[in-house]
Protein backbone atom coordinates (compact mmCIF):
# COMPACT_ATOMS: atom_id res chain seq x y z
CA UNK A 1 0.00 0.00 0.00
CA UNK A 2 1.47 3.49 -0.50
CA UNK A 3 -0.17 6.80 -0.31
CA UNK A 4 -0.05 9.72 -3.05
CA UNK A 5 -0.65 13.29 -2.82
CA UNK A 6 -1.24 15.32 -6.13
CA UNK A 7 -1.76 19.49 -7.04
CA UNK A 8 -2.42 19.93 -10.25
CA UNK A 9 -3.61 23.38 -10.59
CA UNK A 10 -4.86 24.72 -13.89
CA UNK A 11 -3.34 26.15 -17.19
CA UNK A 12 -0.14 25.86 -18.69
CA UNK A 13 3.32 27.79 -17.93
CA UNK A 14 5.01 29.77 -20.46
CA UNK A 15 8.37 30.13 -20.75
CA UNK A 16 10.28 33.53 -20.55
CA UNK A 17 13.92 34.34 -20.96
CA UNK A 18 14.98 34.19 -17.72
CA UNK A 19 12.61 31.33 -17.04
CA UNK A 20 13.09 27.50 -16.92
CA UNK A 21 10.97 24.62 -15.81
CA UNK A 22 12.24 21.97 -13.42
CA UNK A 23 11.50 19.08 -11.52
CA UNK A 24 12.59 17.70 -8.48
CA UNK A 25 13.09 14.36 -7.89
CA UNK A 26 13.64 13.13 -4.53
CA UNK A 27 13.69 9.50 -2.84
CA UNK A 28 14.66 8.62 0.44
CA UNK A 29 14.57 4.77 1.44
CA UNK A 30 15.09 3.26 4.81
CA UNK A 31 16.37 -0.49 4.99
CA UNK A 32 16.07 -2.72 8.30
CA UNK A 33 17.21 -6.38 8.71
CA UNK A 34 13.62 -7.12 9.84
CA UNK A 35 10.40 -5.77 9.93
CA UNK A 36 10.09 -2.44 12.91
CA UNK A 37 7.62 -0.30 14.10
CA UNK A 38 7.74 3.23 12.22
CA UNK A 39 7.52 6.39 14.39
CA UNK A 40 6.79 9.88 13.22
CA UNK A 41 8.40 11.54 10.29
CA UNK A 42 8.81 14.38 9.24
CA UNK A 43 9.42 15.63 5.79
CA UNK A 44 10.69 18.94 4.36
CA UNK A 45 10.62 18.46 0.71
CA UNK A 46 8.12 21.17 -0.41
CA UNK A 47 10.31 24.23 -2.07
CA UNK A 48 9.03 28.21 -1.03
CA UNK A 49 7.00 29.22 -3.57
CA UNK A 50 7.83 32.80 -4.20
CA UNK A 51 8.01 35.62 -6.86
CA UNK A 52 10.89 33.72 -8.02
CA UNK A 53 9.56 29.78 -7.30
CA UNK A 54 6.03 28.76 -8.57
CA UNK A 55 4.91 25.04 -7.90
CA UNK A 56 3.21 23.70 -11.07
CA UNK A 57 2.63 19.80 -9.42
CA UNK A 58 3.42 17.98 -6.65
CA UNK A 59 3.48 14.30 -5.82
CA UNK A 60 4.33 12.98 -2.86
CA UNK A 61 4.53 9.09 -2.06
CA UNK A 62 4.88 7.11 1.08
CA UNK A 63 5.62 3.07 1.22
CA UNK A 64 3.97 1.58 3.26
CA UNK A 65 0.68 4.03 3.58
CA UNK A 66 0.52 6.16 6.27
CA UNK A 67 -2.68 6.07 9.09
CA UNK A 68 -2.13 9.76 8.66
CA UNK A 69 -0.69 12.77 6.69
CA UNK A 70 -0.76 16.02 7.71
CA UNK A 71 0.78 19.28 6.67
CA UNK A 72 1.68 22.80 8.56
CA UNK A 73 3.61 25.28 8.26
CA UNK A 74 6.73 26.20 10.75
CA UNK A 75 7.41 29.05 12.85
CA UNK A 76 10.31 30.04 9.41
CA UNK A 77 6.79 29.28 7.19
CA UNK A 78 8.12 26.01 5.89
CA UNK A 79 6.24 23.77 4.93
CA UNK A 80 6.37 20.29 6.28
CA UNK A 81 4.41 16.83 5.92
CA UNK A 82 4.33 14.73 8.87
CA UNK A 83 3.41 10.87 8.67
CA UNK A 84 2.03 8.58 11.14
CA UNK A 85 2.05 4.85 10.76
CA UNK A 86 0.50 2.15 12.10
CA UNK A 87 2.26 -1.52 11.73
CA UNK A 88 5.84 -3.10 11.05
CA UNK A 89 8.16 -2.87 7.85
CA UNK A 90 11.74 -4.01 6.63
CA UNK A 91 11.18 -0.80 4.55
CA UNK A 92 10.12 2.73 4.58
CA UNK A 93 10.30 5.25 1.17
CA UNK A 94 9.47 8.51 0.60
CA UNK A 95 9.42 9.78 -2.70
CA UNK A 96 8.67 13.79 -4.07
CA UNK A 97 7.97 14.58 -7.44
CA UNK A 98 7.85 18.29 -7.82
CA UNK A 99 7.52 20.54 -11.14
CA UNK A 100 8.19 24.03 -10.76
CA UNK A 101 8.80 27.50 -12.78
CA UNK A 102 12.31 28.75 -11.86
CA UNK A 103 12.58 32.32 -12.65
CA UNK A 104 16.45 33.43 -12.13
CA UNK A 105 17.30 36.88 -11.30
CA UNK A 106 20.08 37.87 -14.21
CA UNK A 107 23.25 39.65 -13.26
CA UNK A 108 21.67 41.06 -10.25
CA UNK A 109 22.12 44.66 -8.86
CA UNK A 110 20.71 44.76 -5.28
CA UNK A 111 18.89 48.21 -4.77
CA UNK A 112 20.32 48.58 -1.33
CA UNK A 113 19.09 51.61 1.34
CA UNK A 114 21.67 54.11 0.51
CA UNK A 115 22.86 53.82 4.12
CA UNK A 116 23.38 49.88 3.67
CA UNK A 117 25.93 50.49 0.17
CA UNK A 118 29.06 50.67 2.31
CA UNK A 119 30.18 48.17 5.56
CA UNK A 120 30.20 49.24 8.06
CA UNK A 121 26.27 49.69 8.54
CA UNK A 122 23.83 49.92 11.12
CA UNK A 123 19.91 47.83 10.76
CA UNK A 124 17.15 50.45 11.55
CA UNK A 125 15.18 50.12 14.66
CA UNK A 126 12.45 48.82 13.12
CA UNK A 127 14.40 45.67 11.81
CA UNK A 128 16.82 45.18 14.33
CA UNK A 129 13.75 43.23 16.75
CA UNK A 130 13.50 40.56 14.07
CA UNK A 131 16.58 40.36 13.10
CA UNK A 132 18.38 39.21 16.80
CA UNK A 133 18.46 35.23 15.88
CA UNK A 134 19.74 36.04 12.59
CA UNK A 135 22.60 37.99 14.27
CA UNK A 136 23.10 36.17 17.09
CA UNK A 137 26.26 33.57 17.08
CA UNK A 138 26.03 29.45 17.01
CA UNK A 139 29.73 28.98 17.37
CA UNK A 140 31.43 32.40 18.76
CA UNK A 141 34.89 32.46 17.65
CA UNK A 142 37.84 34.67 17.45
CA UNK A 143 39.31 32.73 14.15
CA UNK A 144 36.28 33.41 12.07
CA UNK A 145 36.08 36.95 13.05
CA UNK A 146 39.71 37.32 12.34
CA UNK A 147 39.42 34.94 9.12
CA UNK A 148 36.01 37.47 7.67
CA UNK A 149 37.91 40.71 8.54
CA UNK A 150 40.42 39.92 5.74
CA UNK A 151 37.91 40.93 3.38
CA UNK A 152 37.21 44.33 4.56
CA UNK A 153 39.25 47.52 2.69
CA UNK A 154 41.48 48.77 4.95
CA UNK A 155 40.23 52.19 4.28
CA UNK A 156 38.03 51.34 6.52
CA UNK A 157 34.91 51.50 3.81
CA UNK A 158 33.84 48.55 2.30
CA UNK A 159 31.01 48.12 -0.64
CA UNK A 160 28.67 45.49 1.16
CA UNK A 161 27.99 43.34 -1.48
CA UNK A 162 31.89 43.51 -2.48
CA UNK A 163 32.12 42.13 0.84
CA UNK A 164 29.67 39.59 0.57
CA UNK A 165 30.38 38.26 -2.88
CA UNK A 166 34.55 38.25 -2.28
CA UNK A 167 33.65 35.99 0.85
CA UNK A 168 31.83 33.61 -1.60
CA UNK A 169 34.32 33.34 -4.23
CA UNK A 170 37.08 32.57 -1.90
CA UNK A 171 35.19 30.06 -0.63
CA UNK A 172 35.30 28.03 -3.71
CA UNK A 173 38.34 28.98 -4.66
CA UNK A 174 40.60 27.79 -1.18
CA UNK A 175 38.52 25.32 0.20
CA UNK A 176 37.74 21.80 -1.22
CA UNK A 177 34.36 20.18 -1.57
CA UNK A 178 34.19 17.13 0.16
CA UNK A 179 30.38 15.21 0.01
CA UNK A 180 29.65 13.58 3.46
CA UNK A 181 26.67 11.43 4.28
CA UNK A 182 27.47 11.98 8.28
CA UNK A 183 24.70 14.00 9.90
CA UNK A 184 26.05 17.21 10.88
CA UNK A 185 27.65 20.09 10.29
CA UNK A 186 31.69 20.65 10.94
CA UNK A 187 32.21 24.03 13.17
CA UNK A 188 33.47 26.84 11.68
CA UNK A 189 37.25 26.56 13.18
CA UNK A 190 37.13 22.98 11.92
CA UNK A 191 36.30 24.08 8.45
CA UNK A 192 39.07 26.86 8.57
CA UNK A 193 41.51 24.54 10.07
CA UNK A 194 40.98 21.72 7.24
CA UNK A 195 40.16 24.01 4.40
CA UNK A 196 37.56 21.66 3.50
CA UNK A 197 33.94 20.61 3.86
CA UNK A 198 30.24 20.09 2.83
CA UNK A 199 27.61 22.56 1.09
CA UNK A 200 26.87 22.44 4.68
CA UNK A 201 29.86 23.21 6.17
CA UNK A 202 30.64 26.57 4.00
CA UNK A 203 27.04 27.58 4.23
CA UNK A 204 27.50 28.00 7.91
CA UNK A 205 31.43 29.23 8.15
CA UNK A 206 30.42 31.87 5.75
CA UNK A 207 27.22 32.76 7.92
CA UNK A 208 28.99 32.61 11.17
CA UNK A 209 31.63 35.19 9.83
CA UNK A 210 28.60 37.16 8.18
CA UNK A 211 27.20 37.17 11.77
CA UNK A 212 31.02 38.18 13.23
CA UNK A 213 30.66 40.94 11.36
CA UNK A 214 27.18 42.24 12.22
CA UNK A 215 25.52 41.44 8.96
CA UNK A 216 22.33 39.17 9.61
CA UNK A 217 22.23 35.26 7.92
CA UNK A 218 20.70 32.48 7.54
CA UNK A 219 20.99 28.62 6.77
CA UNK A 220 18.68 27.43 3.39
CA UNK A 221 18.38 23.92 2.35
CA UNK A 222 17.17 23.04 -0.87
CA UNK A 223 18.32 21.31 -4.21
CA UNK A 224 20.62 22.64 -6.94
CA UNK A 225 20.29 22.53 -10.89
CA UNK A 226 23.12 21.19 -12.85
CA UNK A 227 22.34 22.54 -16.32
CA UNK A 228 25.06 20.23 -17.90
CA UNK A 229 26.64 22.66 -20.11
CA UNK A 230 29.81 21.98 -19.27
CA UNK A 231 29.52 24.51 -16.09
CA UNK A 232 31.17 23.23 -13.34
CA UNK A 233 28.47 22.77 -10.49
CA UNK A 234 29.07 20.96 -7.08
CA UNK A 235 26.34 19.47 -4.76
CA UNK A 236 23.93 17.53 -7.40
CA UNK A 237 22.59 14.28 -6.57
CA UNK A 238 21.50 15.18 -3.07
CA UNK A 239 20.28 17.96 -0.99
CA UNK A 240 22.25 21.07 -1.43
CA UNK A 241 22.74 24.10 1.29
CA UNK A 242 23.62 28.03 1.39
CA UNK A 243 22.80 30.80 2.72
CA UNK A 244 21.32 34.22 2.97
CA UNK A 245 22.20 37.47 4.00
CA UNK A 246 19.87 40.20 5.26
CA UNK A 247 20.51 43.60 3.31
CA UNK A 248 18.37 46.69 3.61
CA UNK A 249 16.38 47.71 0.90
CA UNK A 250 16.98 44.21 -1.11
CA UNK A 251 15.65 41.89 1.67
CA UNK A 252 17.05 38.22 1.86
CA UNK A 253 20.11 37.54 -0.67
CA UNK A 254 21.02 33.91 -1.56
CA UNK A 255 24.94 33.67 -1.12
CA UNK A 256 26.15 29.79 -2.59
CA UNK A 257 29.72 29.67 -1.48
CA UNK A 258 30.19 26.37 -2.30
CA UNK A 259 29.70 27.68 -6.29
CA UNK A 260 30.57 30.75 -5.95
CA UNK A 261 26.79 32.04 -7.01
CA UNK A 262 25.19 35.29 -5.76
CA UNK A 263 21.38 35.32 -6.48
CA UNK A 264 19.48 32.36 -7.00
CA UNK A 265 20.76 31.09 -10.15
CA UNK A 266 19.91 27.22 -10.41
CA UNK A 267 19.09 27.03 -6.18
CA UNK A 268 16.00 25.73 -5.28
CA UNK A 269 14.71 26.90 -1.91
CA UNK A 270 12.64 24.60 0.10
CA UNK A 271 13.62 25.33 4.14
CA UNK A 272 15.56 28.31 5.57
CA UNK A 273 16.26 28.66 9.24
CA UNK A 274 18.57 29.84 11.92
CA UNK A 275 20.84 26.92 11.66
CA UNK A 276 21.18 23.74 10.27
CA UNK A 277 19.31 21.78 12.96
CA UNK A 278 15.81 23.22 11.95
CA UNK A 279 15.80 22.32 8.11
CA UNK A 280 16.38 18.43 7.74
CA UNK A 281 14.84 17.00 5.26
CA UNK A 282 13.72 13.84 6.59
CA UNK A 283 13.81 13.02 10.28
CA UNK A 284 11.80 10.49 12.34
CA UNK A 285 11.96 7.44 15.07
CA UNK A 286 11.32 3.87 14.86
CA UNK A 287 11.15 1.17 17.12
CA UNK A 288 13.48 -2.63 16.52
CA UNK A 289 16.47 -4.22 17.78
CA UNK A 290 19.62 -1.94 18.09
CA UNK A 291 21.44 -3.27 14.82
CA UNK A 292 18.11 -3.53 12.75
CA UNK A 293 18.56 -0.22 10.96
CA UNK A 294 20.92 -1.24 7.68
CA UNK A 295 21.08 2.34 6.20
CA UNK A 296 19.68 4.96 4.12
CA UNK A 297 20.04 5.68 0.32
CA UNK A 298 19.27 8.91 -1.08
CA UNK A 299 18.67 10.10 -4.62
CA UNK A 300 18.16 13.47 -5.48
CA UNK A 301 17.68 14.53 -9.33
CA UNK A 302 16.71 17.62 -11.15
CA UNK A 303 15.92 18.25 -14.24
CA UNK A 304 14.61 20.70 -16.94
CA UNK A 305 12.12 19.89 -19.61
CA UNK A 306 8.91 21.35 -20.49
CA UNK A 307 5.41 20.55 -19.76
CA UNK A 308 3.35 17.91 -20.69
Amino acid sequence: MRRVISLIPLGRAQRTPNMALLTVRHLTIYRYSEPVRLGQHRMMFRPRESHDLKLLRTTLTITPNPTRLRWLHDVFDNSIAIAEFDGAAAELRFESVVALQHFETVLPEYPLEEYAKNYPFRYSDEDMPNLGRALAHHYPSDTVRLWARQFLDPSGTTGTMSLLRSMTLDIRKQFLYVRRSKKGVQSPEETLRNRSGSCRDFAVLMMEAMRSLGVAARFVSGYIFLPGDGTTITGGGSTHAWMQAYLPGAGWIDFDPTNSIVGNHNLIRVGVAWSPDHVLPLWGTFTGTRNSFLGMDVTVSVTEKGLD
